[in-house]
């Protein structure tokens, strides 16, 4: 019932490592967050009185409305459903700041034992105060339907929720005796949440031997975008070395919540591997379907046809897989300052709408961000909503190249998409997560679009069309891929526990398909499936990038194609939030994620910059 902290949104290499010794003169100084606009401290009587408020208020909702949520339907006022339901917003709001603040805590640097033990008290307490809350859902999901819709019509604060009610009302199909779901909800901290938090600490405390020096994930993997051969090889080993080391620890957390997804799978009654995934997205079975056949078909002229030029651009037959994302000659190798990444992505988001760069200068003025590369934080990046009455957070590891200037763009863009959402409210401003990258996406290509528009030289336009492809490939097929891996891990897993060979030849066979043969793939590769968070914190979730990135393409070509008020209504679809089903807030672009063609749509734009980068490479 409550928000945890995402898991890392951006977790594929995002940038070059900083020249040793280089980074903070060259940078700038970077933002740490000031994480006391929610509490003033993991200790302070503020974050204290807070939690025993949420624990009491918690016991006596449920004193109040457990047992008369029918009763209350009936009526209008504070004796109504309506009511019942603002307070349990209300209650989320409050839940959602606490554990907002101990999941940024803890992910600021989760290798000190002290932030560790914070949020794991934090959120079994948590845990224990959302057992008093679970009987709302539940028997709110049990008032016959005419009765709702009585209340929707004859009170305005229960029509006011009415797109959450559906929302939730889509989940009785598979709601199970409250004792059950109670079971599931504490049991879940000595399962799946141990495990979670057994893989994170994991991850954050490996450290890889690259030639003389010792260094973290988040470094060891962005040498993979090395300019040297010789070092991304030496990286790719150093990984692989370490993966293996660790690969009974990742290996035993795989298939344990494997089988604990397979378990609530089971009992809640849902048929495909998939399909509580797809709920929670409010997007239907066929059209992620149709969305990963579209891309898996589209490979031999995305992925294959790429890495296959770019490999003739090194002057070798097949690429290393530690050379996918290798830099060209052409590439731009200079470190970008901070303060230049800003004024590039606002200046990039003002063009498009003064609001837009307005809501993003607000992160960097107001201390949201957090930018430095540092031991125990987590890697990659992510924007963090928090609750509607506070404001989003972003995490980046910044380390100044053009990638790093893309994240910031792409973690802006939730940032905004979070703070106009706010508006909803705590039951309804969280966007699926279909349609949660949608400003994300559309805020990296307004950056890449600006950039592109003001170089005129050749080989600076090339190296800047191939990182994109890339970028987009990565995005697209690479996370489409995933998807395939997991569906063939999970099936595999009902059948008995896997071993890690098991997983490292399913990791091989879906990676095989969807690079190509113009990657070669050796020995140490079958491990890189152990590092991926999203496979641990949020199965399935992967496929959301894909659908993004090629629900923005349609909706960037509408754009370029449009006249005046497309600002408004592209404004319109992210203040929705989550009260609206995806056709609802495409239908006004005039898109369609339920027609088969949207999907080649959105693929013929990465097709076309293909195309553009064969004619400078003729040229």
């Amino acid at each position: 019932m409550f928000r945890s902290c995402p898991p890392p949104d951006r977790f594929t290499p995002v940038s070059a490592p900083a020249a040793e010794g280089a980074s903070t003169a060259a940078l700038g100084e970077l933002p740490v967050w000031r994480l006391d606009d929610l509490y003033p401290a993991p200790d302070s009587a503020a974050f204290r009185d807070d939690l025993a408020t949420a624990e009491e208020e918690a016991r006596a909702f449920e004193a109040r409305w457990k047992g008369w949520l029918a009763e209350a339907a009936t009526r209008i006022g504070e004796e109504g459903l309506g009511a019942a339901i603002r307070a349990f917003e209300a209650l989320e709001d409050r839940t959602g700041r606490i554990a907002s603040f101990a999941g940024l805590t803890y992910f600021s640097n989760t290798a000190d034992p002290a932030n560790g033990k914070f949020y794991g008290d934090v959120q079994a307490r948590l845990t224990d105060l959302s057992s008093h809350l679970l009987f709302f859902a539940l028997e709110l999901n049990r008032i016959e339907d005419a009765l709702i819709e009585a209340a929707v019509a004859n009170d305005p604060l229960v029509a006011h929720y009415r797109p959450w009610i559906a929302d939730l009302r889509l989940e009785k199909p598979y709601q199970l005796d409250d004792r059950i779901e109670q079971l599931f909800l504490e049991k879940s901290m000595t399962g799946a949440a141990a495990f979670n938090r057994l893989f994170d600490e994991t991850l954050a405390a490996l450290t890889f031997e690259v030639d003389d020096r010792t260094l973290g994930l988040e470094q060891t993997l962005n040498l993979l975008q090395d300019a040297a051969p010789a070092t991304r090889r030496t990286a790719a080993m150093a990984l692989a070395k370490t993966f293996r080391a660790n690969a009974r620890i990742f290996t035993l957390v795989t298939n344990t919540l494997a089988k604990d997804k397979e378990i609530f799978d089971r009992w809640h009654g849902f048929e495909d591997i998939a399909d509580s995934r797809h709920l929670s997205n409010r997007v239907e079975r066929p059209v992620v379907e149709a969305l990963a056949k579209a891309v898996m078909e589209a490979c031999p002229r995305l992925s294959h046809r790429y890495y296959a030029m770019k490999a003739r651009w090194l002057g070798v037959e097949a690429l290393d897989f530690w050379d996918r994302n290798a830099p060209l000659p052409e590439a731009d190798d200079r470190l970008i300052p901070w303060d230049e990444a800003r004024r590039t992505v606002l200046s990039a988001y003002g063009a498009f709408s003064p609001e837009m760069a307005e809501i993003a200068g607000r992160f960097f003025d107001r201390g949201w961000i957090d930018a430095p590369v540092r031991p125990g934080k987590a890697p990659g990046a992510f924007a963090h909503p928090t609750v509607p009455s506070a404001h989003p957070y972003v995490l980046v590891n910044y380390m100044g190249k053009p990638r790093d200037v893309m994240t910031l763009a792409h973690e802006l863009g939730h940032g905004v998409h979070q703070v106009l959402a706010g508006g909803q409210g705590a039951l309804m401003a969280s966007t699926p997560l279909t349609l949660a990258e949608t400003a994300s996406v559309f805020g990296e290509m307004l950056t890449f679009r600006a950039l592109l528009d003001q170089t005129t030289d050749r080989r600076t336009r090339k190296a800047m069309l191939a990182q994109k492809v890339e970028d987009m490939l990565n995005t697209v097929v690479r996370q489409i891929a995933f998807y395939e891996f997991e569906r063939r891990l999970h099936t595999a897993r009902r059948e008995g526990e896997l071993t890690s060979e098991d997983i490292g030849a399913l990791w091989l066979s879906v990676q095989g398909e969807s690079l190509g043969p113009a990657i070669r793939i050796s020995e140490g590769y079958e491990t890189y499936w152990s590092y991926i968070p999203h496979f641990i914190h949020s199965p399935f979730y992967v496929y959301a990038y894909a659908f993004g990135d090629c629900l923005v393409n349609s909706l960037y070509a509408v754009y370029q194609n449009s006249e005046a008020g497309f600002q408004a209504k592209y404004f319109d679809l992210l203040k929705a939030g989550g009260s609206k089903h995806h056709s609802q807030v495409l239908a006004p672009f005039g898109l369609d994620a339920a027609d088969p063609s949207f999907w080649g749509r959105g693929l013929s734009m990465i097709e076309g910059l293909i195309d553009e980068l064969e004619a400078l490479d003729k040229g």
